[in-house]
């Protein structure tokens, strides 16, 4: 006969076979179902969280963007910072015969005009287009060998920091191309000779696509989107250098890096072109590439000056592709050049130009 203990252990083991022990065959199960729904529970608490994060953070995009319709600097503040550094710059222009703000339909564009040497009044004068972020100061460098040759007028891009005042939506290229065209009609000079850097010089090839009338020349001295598309690391490069509040060194990284390493933070027109980077939020489409056919319909001649060793393009892709497509071109690749070519070597392109507008 089973001892007292023998007994219990032979309940308890039959008990562990059928489940029926009483209090501790539900725990067990109680336990077991908390190991298959805690982790769907935590997953669950996670993807919530998860949710609400995004949603806060779409919230806060949509109370927080920018909707202005047109450029603007961010802040009165942040205006001010611009034009003292623009008027620092300004001051290695020469003192311009007059100054003019050009009502366009798309908002006031600041003009400069300069006096050219005695006789060459009936000249066709240069017109400076600046690449983006800065402002007609960018030319400094280049007016004595400019103003050697005939009349000269600088002006600042509409939807860009400077002096003009965008006060209408520019949406397109047609419109990026109107407002210039405008500024050429309201001047008197029946013919210009179109120099544009950079960006200046897609805008100065964006005109002379859509209205070449006022048009006798494009001198295009590193133009981008026009000859060759964007280069990868540039492109990588200017993310972190285009946001406002990020450290001003990075701006100014970005712009050695485009000059070909030299030094900038005491240079007035990089520091123009930093507070322009730093202070202004533009509303206008971003440049495109400018299509082959386009440039093969040019009817006037085109100076095409090329940097090489440009960070912005492939250098000799630009090069090919200009003399392949300009039916009237011209094309210099300068060896050993960064985008900042035209503060570089002033005295090689002003020589160019001459001998090109010579022919």
């Amino acid at each position: 006969m089973p001892t007292r203990r023998a007994a219990a252990l032979t309940t308890d083991a039959s008990d562990g076979r059928t489940g029926d022990e009483p209090g501790r065959g539900p725990e067990v199960a109680a336990r077991a179902g908390d190991k298959g729904t805690r982790p769907r529970s935590r997953l669950r608490r996670a993807l919530t969280a998860g949710a609400l994060v995004v949603a806060a953070a779409v919230l806060a995009w949509l109370i927080l963007r920018d909707t202005a319709p047109v450029g603007h600097f961010d802040s009165g503040g942040d205006k001010d910072r611009y034009l003292a550094a623009y008027d620092e710059a300004m001051r290695e222009m020469p003192e311009p015969e007059r100054v003019l703000d050009v009502r366009t339909g798309y908002g006031i564009v600041r003009v400069y005009r300069y006096a050219g040497p005695v006789g060459a009044e009936g000249r066709e004068p240069f017109l400076l287009l600046p690449g983006t972020r800065s402002g007609a100061p960018v030319f400094a460098g280049n007016m004595p060998g400019l103003l050697a040759q005939r009349p000269v007028y600088a002006l600042d891009l509409l939807g860009e920091p400077g002096m003009s005042v965008q006060d209408r939506p520019i949406e397109t290229h047609a419109d990026q191309a109107r407002w210039l065209h405008e500024v050429l009609l309201a001047l008197s000079e029946p013919g210009f000779h179109l120099l544009g850097l950079s960006i200046g010089g897609w805008t100065a090839a964006n005109l002379a696509v859509h209205h070449p009338e006022k048009v006798a020349s494009l001198i295009l001295v590193e133009p981008v989107q026009t000859f060759a598309g964007l280069s990868v690391e540039l492109m990588v490069r200017s993310l972190p250098a285009s946001v406002s509040w990020f450290p001003k060194s990075w701006r100014d990284g970005f712009n050695s890096w485009t000059a070909g390493g030299a030094p900038v933070e005491d240079v007035p027109v990089a520091r123009m072109i930093e507070a322009g980077m730093s202070t202004y939020t533009m509303k206008q489409p971003q440049p495109s590439r400018i299509e082959p056919e386009r440039l093969r319909a040019l009817q006037m001649p085109v100076l095409a000056i090329i940097a090489g060793d440009s960070p912005m393009h492939d250098s000799a892709t630009a090069a090919r592709t200009a003399r392949e497509n300009l039916r009237h071109g011209t094309v210099h690749v300068y060896p050993g050049a960064s985008h900042a070519i035209n503060g570089e070597q002033p005295d090689r392109i002003a020589a160019d130009i001459e001998y090109f507008l010579a022919g």
